[in-house]
C-alpha cells in the first residue's frame, strides 16, 4: 500500500518533550523461546503440564505442580547465519548463559503444597548479522532529508527532525540559517543508483522471576509471578549510497552513515495463571494465564558519523558526527494464553499452547516532568502517551498469535526424547513503515531511517534427557527462521504534478536464521 503524504497536511508544530520509536521498541519487546533444555526441547508447550522451572515465566501455576524442591542451570551456544560484514566481522557463534533457578516445595498437608520459586532466563537474545543491497531509482536517503526541508516539515531549532538530516545539512547540503531553514543557495539533493547496508545486533533481555504458587488437592493449581527485566542492547550498522550527478548517470561517489546505538534499562510485570483437571481421575489438564504489560524505563544513546566520499567540490566536510542520549518509557501489550496437557502413565506427555498479544497497543510514552519526594528520598518522573507515535504503532504493528506443541516420551525410565514446534505470526503489518513525518521527537532522536518488516517465525525443537536418582541432565536444539522485508527509508509520494519529488525505494528480502544448543544440569532435593 502506498504511503501518500499530502503536503498541505505536513506543516508540523514544535514539541518540547521526549519520545521514542515504534520499530526500536518492537525490537526490545520481542521474546525468544528459551529456558531449560526440557522446556525448549518440547517447544515450550508446557503451560498445562507444568513441573518445569521455565513455566514460572509463562504460566506461573506450573510451579505449583512440583512435589519436591529442585534447582537447575542452563548453558548454551547461539549461532546465527548471514553474510560476512566488512566491519568488526563478529563471531556468529557465541556462548550464552541462559537460565538458573530453583523451586522450594513446602507440603501443607498430604495432597497440597505451597511452593516458592526464583528463575533467571535470557528471554531475548539480540545476536544477529543482517546485510542488504539493492538498486535505487530516482531516490536516496539524502533526497528524503531534502524533501523534509523543502516542505517545511522539520526545523532544527525545534528539535523535530532526525540526526540523519542534521548530518546531511552540514556535510552535503550546506548550512542552515538562524531559523533552522536551509539557505536557498544550498537547497539541493542527489539521487542514488544503489545502496548497501550491514548491521550487527548484540545483547539480551534478562528476566528475573519471583513466584509463589500452590495446589488444592492435586486438582487446581494457582500461581503468580513478579518479573523484572534487564535490557542490554547494542547495534552497529553501516549504510552507504552511491550518489549521482544531476544527469542521474554520472557517479559522484559514496556517502556512508555509520551508526552505533545502545539501549539499557529495566522493566517489570506481573503474571498470573491457573491449571486444573476437569476430571479428577484423569491426568488431562487445562491451563490459562495472563501477563500484564511490561513497564519499561530505558535509556537510548547513539554515536553517528556521516562520511562524505564524494569529489571535494561537493559538500562542506569529509566527516561529521552526532551523538544523543534519551531517557524514555514504553509499555508492552497484555498477553493471554491457554494450554492443554495430557500424560499417559509415566512414559508419555503431550502439550499444546496458544498465546495472543496485540502489539498494535504497544504504548510509547514520553517523560514530561517529575517530582522529588522528600519523605522517601526518591525522584519520580511523570510520563504521558506519545499519541503521534502510538498512531504509527497501531498502523505498523498488529496482533501476534503463537502456537506451541510438544511431546516427551520415556524410552527407558532414565532416558527421555522430546520434540516440539512453534509458529509465531507476523508482528509487523505488510504496509507498516518507520514514519519520518511523525510529530514527535522520536523522529528527531532516530539516527537511522531504515526498517525491517519481519514475517512469521517458525521454530523446530528436539531434545533428550537423562535422569539418575536426584540428578538430571537435558540437552535441546532449537532452530528458528524468520524472513523479512528491508527498506532503507520510508517511501515518499508527492502530489500529482510533482512526481519528480517522489522518493520511492524497493523492498529487499532478508532472513534471520538461528540455531541454539542448550544444556541443563539439575538436582532434586
Amino acid at each position: 500500500m502506498k504511503r501518500i503524504i499530502v503536503m498541505s497536511l505536513l506543516s508540523l508544530t514544535a514539541l518540547g518533550i521526549y519520545a521514542q520509536d515504534t520499530y526500536q521498541n518492537a525490537t526490545v519487546s520481542e521474546k525468544d523461546l528459551n529456558g531449560t533444555a526440557r522446556y525448549v526441547g518440547m517447544g515450550g508447550a508446557m503451560e498445562a503440564l507444568g513441573a518445569d522451572i521455565s513455566t514460572i515465566g509463562s504460566n506461573p501455576a506450573g510451579i505449583g505442580l512440583f512435589r519436591s524442591s529442585q534447582a537447575a542451570l542452563s548453558l548454551g551456544i547461539h549461532s546465527v547465519t548471514g553474510d560476512d560484514v566488512s566491519f568488526d566481522n563478529p563471531s556468529k557463534t557465541k556462548p550464552s548463559f541462559d537460565q538458573v533457578g530453583f523451586v522450594i516445595a513446602v507440603p501443607t498437608n498430604q495432597s497440597s503444597y505451597l511452593n516458592f520459586g526464583f528463575n533467571y532466563h535470557k528471554s531475548r537474545n539480540f545476536n544477529s548479522v543482517i546485510s542488504a543491497a539493492n538498486r535505487l531509482n530516482n531516490a536516496s536517503q539524502n533526497k528524503l532529508s531534502f524533501i523534509k526541508h523543502d516542505l517545511g516539515l522539520w526545523e532544527s531549532n525545534d528539535n523535530s527532525y532526525s540526526q540523519v538530516d542534521d548530518l546531511y545539512d552540514y556535510v552535503l547540503n550546506g548550512v542552515v540559517d538562524e531559523r533552522g531553514h536551509m539557505t536557498e543557495h544550498f537547497k539541493c539533493y542527489y539521487n542514488a543508483d544503489r545502496f548497501a547496508m550491514e548491521q550487527i545486533e548484540e545483547g539480551y533481555v534478562g528476566d528475573y522471576d519471583f513466584n509463589i504458587s500452590g495446589n488444592i488437592n492435586n486438582t487446581v493449581y494457582l500461581g503468580v509471578t513478579l518479573g523484572i527485566q534487564d535490557v542490554h542492547y547494542q547495534s552497529y550498522s553501516v549504510y552507504s549510497e552511491n550518489l549521482l550527478a544531476a544527469d542521474d548517470r554520472t557517479s559522484l561517489g559514496t556517502v556512508t552513515l555509520n551508526d552505533s546505538r545502545h539501549i539499557s534499562g529495566t522493566g517489570y510485570n506481573l503474571k498470573a495463571g491457573i491449571i486444573f483437571r476437569p476430571v479428577e481421575t484423569s491426568p488431562f489438564r487445562i491451563g490459562a494465564y495472563v501477563h500484564t504489560p511490561t513497564w519499561y524505563k530505558l535509556t537510548t544513546s547513539n554515536y553517528t558519523t556521516l562520511y562524505n566520499g564524494l569529489d571535494k567540490q561537493y559538500g562542506n566536510y569529509d566527516r561529521m558526527t552526532d551523538e544523543e542520549s534519551l531517557e524514555y518509557r514504553f509499555n508492552t501489550p497484555w498477553l493471554f494464553g491457554v494450554s492443554l496437557g495430557h500424560t499417559v502413565g509415566k512414559d508419555f506427555a503431550v502439550g499444546a499452547t496458544y498465546e495472543y498479544s496485540d502489539y498494535g497497543t504497544l504504548n510509547n510514552r514520553v517523560i514530561d516532568g517529575g517530582y522529588y519526594d522528600g519523605f522517601d528520598g526518591y525522584y519520580y518522573d511523570n510520563s504521558s502517551a506519545d499519541m503521534a507515535m502510538n498512531r504509527n504503532t497501531k498502523y505498523s504493528l498488529k496482533g501476534v498469535h503463537t502456537l506451541k506443541v510438544g511431546a516427551e516420551m520415556k524410552v527407558t525410565p532414565q532416558l527421555a526424547v522430546r520434540a516440539g514446534y512453534n509458529y509465531v505470526s507476523p508482528k509487523y503489518s505488510s504496509d507498516g513503515y518507520r514514519d519520518c513525518s511523525i510529530e514527535s521527537q522520536g523522529v528527531y532522536y532516530a539516527s537511522r531511517t531504515d526498517y525491517i518488516n519481519w514475517k512469521e517465525t517458525n521454530r523446530i525443537t528436539a531434545g533428550v534427557g537423562f535422569s539418575q536418582d536426584n540428578f538430571f541432565i537435558d540437552f535441546a536444539m532449537n532452530y528458528s527462521k524468520t524472513n523479512g522485508e528491508y527498506f532503507p527509508f520510508m517511501s515518499f509520494y508527492a502530489n500529482k504534478g510533482d512526481e519528480h519529488m517522489n522518493n520511492i525505494c524497493e523492498m529487499t528480502k532478508v532472513s534471520n536464521e538461528r540455531l541454539q544448543c542448550l544444556l541443563t544440569l539439575g538436582m532434586r532435593f
